[in-house]
């Protein structure tokens, strides 16, 4: 697990991280991300849950459209729920998706285009529908492949603890601190992540480190450290 400071919400700072990076990458919809689509070697998701959550706040707006947006989300969530509930195999889950998914994300795509045309842009409804048919292909390639996740809320569950912290201390000091508040957020989420106590990582890493050989460094990864219970 890897988390980043950077001192503004430029693309400067995502462009710099993932420089080399190539692959799938999940982003919600801000526009600073877009330049990735660009790029030959990444293909972009979006997430669902942020597309959800404008139809959602436009109930008041428009309660009928907002509405039946809303069952249509819940519909493919359910069949994400099935999926996490029955343990599917991931040849399984594709195939779910495929039959159940795609037929409601193309007749969902084609029925907002629709009813576009029929709000005013700026209304609270007009947004959310234009949000999500400007992004609706990007929001509709995790059925394409079970390793897909349907929206990024693993990675806002993740990141949950950094809010909650920031509210709670306000200010890191400098840049310099930001930085390695970031480094160490990534050390602990990565032990979290591979179901690591944080504290034996710790004390059992302080103890080897002043010995430790510096071309075997990344034995003292959390990741590493089931491959090395001698730590």
């Amino acid at each position: 697990m890897f988390f980043d400071y950077q001192p503004g919400r430029g693309r400067e700072g995502p462009q710099q991280v993932l420089k080399e990076f190539k692959g799938y990458l999940q982003t919600d919809g801000y526009s600073v991300y877009d330049f990735f689509k660009e790029k030959e070697d990444i293909t972009v998701l979006h997430c669902m849950a942020h597309a959800r959550r404008m139809f959602y706040e436009a109930q008041a707006n428009d309660a009928q459209r907002a509405a039946y947006a809303l069952e249509q989300f819940a519909s493919l969530y359910a069949i994400e729920r099935t999926i996490k509930e029955q343990q599917l195999t991931p040849e399984q889950s594709l195939q779910l998706r495929q039959q159940q998914a795609v037929p409601i994300l193309q007749n969902f795509g084609q029925w907002m285009k629709e009813q576009y045309v029929q709000t005013l842009p700026k209304s609270t409804i007009g947004k959310a529908l234009g949000y999500s048919i400007e992004r609706w292909k990007e929001l509709s390639i995790y059925a394409t492949d079970a390793k897909f996740n349907i929206d990024n809320n693993p990675v806002e569950n993740s990141i949950r603890p950094v809010a909650i912290g920031r509210k709670n201390y306000l200010f890191a000091g400098s840049h310099e601190a930001a930085q390695r508040s970031a480094m160490l957020y990534s050390l602990l989420g990565t032990c979290k992540l591979n179901g690591i106590n944080p504290f034996i990582w710790l004390r059992e890493t302080l103890r080897r480190i002043a010995t430790h050989p510096i071309n075997k460094i990344e034995e003292l990864l959390p990741q590493n450290f089931k491959l090395n219970n001698n730590l």
